[in-house]
């Protein structure tokens, strides 16, 4: 009788220790409930719910959930930000070329340095027509410039991929181009169009010109 006495105070004493250990309030089927008294002591907000069993309270997993958006939204404006800086930087219209002309075995020398623009070499025309014995003649109304040499004839226009080379129409795969003075041409079309001829080795285009 004595034994079963102290064992059944045993029990109403570990109940009384458990809910001691924890504020008041009753705990619904998920084992948790809104806290209504005394909130502050246990560290929790008034009318916040949260768990007895270990669960997580709802401000965690909300705090936890705005953290996890925000560093979404962090990467977004990141990726964002890297593709409207590649996006900004437009390709240039053409490079510097290191290419170089002779004519009959003579270098040229250029005042500026011939360039590459839709894959093709143009050289400034003056100074190439120049080592030709060729003249130039511009017309500033018309946009064009012709280059004579005894009965060859060339009339290029700025801009225009089309050229008339003694009198017919030949398409360039780059337009004459004018940059701070200086008219730049396809090399090919002009030699051919005067009656010589281009090989090519390496970056230096020999043009052999009949005497």
């Amino acid at each position: 009788m004595r034994i079963k006495v102290m064992s059944s105070l045993l029990v109403i004493f570990m109940i009384f220790a458990t809910v001691a250990s924890a504020h008041p309030g009753r705990t619904d089927a998920s084992g948790g409930h809104t806290c209504r008294t005394n909130c502050a002591k246990w560290g929790l907000k008034q009318g916040e719910y949260h768990y007895h069993n270990g669960g997580s309270s709802s401000s965690s997993k909300s705090s936890s959930s705005s953290s996890s958006s925000s560093g979404s939204t962090k990467k977004s404006n990141k990726s964002s930000s890297t593709a409207t800086q590649k996006k900004a930087t437009p390709k240039p219209e053409y490079i510097k070329s290191s290419v170089q002309v002779k004519v009959n075995g003579s270098k040229v020398i250029f005042t500026e340095s011939p360039i590459v623009m839709n894959n093709t070499n143009l050289v400034p025309l003056r100074e190439v027509a120049k080592a030709m014995k060729a003249k130039t003649f511009w017309d500033s109304k018309a946009q064009t410039i012709t280059v004579t040499k005894d009965k060859y004839k060339l009339i290029f226009t700025l801009g225009s991929k089309k050229v008339k080379v003694n009198g017919k129409d030949v398409h360039l795969q780059a337009a004459p181009k004018e940059i701070k003075g200086t008219t730049y041409i396809p090399l090919r079309v002009l030699v051919e169009g005067l009656g010589a001829s281009l090989t090519s080795s390496g970056n230096t285009l020999t043009v052999k010109v009949k005497e």
